[in-house]
């Protein structure tokens, strides 16, 4: 979840000039880090090893 300490700095890191695209982009970005993280922190995650079977099954 977005707070609006993390939005003040989103936004401080953009250029002086911006459009409403490049914030929601800069906003969806952060979202999806955040929610990468907790499902990290919950051991939610896909080992590497996994991926690439998966991706092998995929390519057949």
């Amino acid at each position: 979840m977005l707070t609006k300490d993390k939005l003040n700095r989103s936004i401080t890191n953009l250029p002086d000039s911006f459009t409403i695209d490049e914030l929601i982009d800069q906003l969806i970005f952060i979202e999806k880090v955040e929610e990468g993280l907790n499902q990290s922190d919950k051991g939610k995650v896909v080992f590497n090893e996994d991926v690439k079977l998966i991706i092998d099954k995929w390519s057949k």
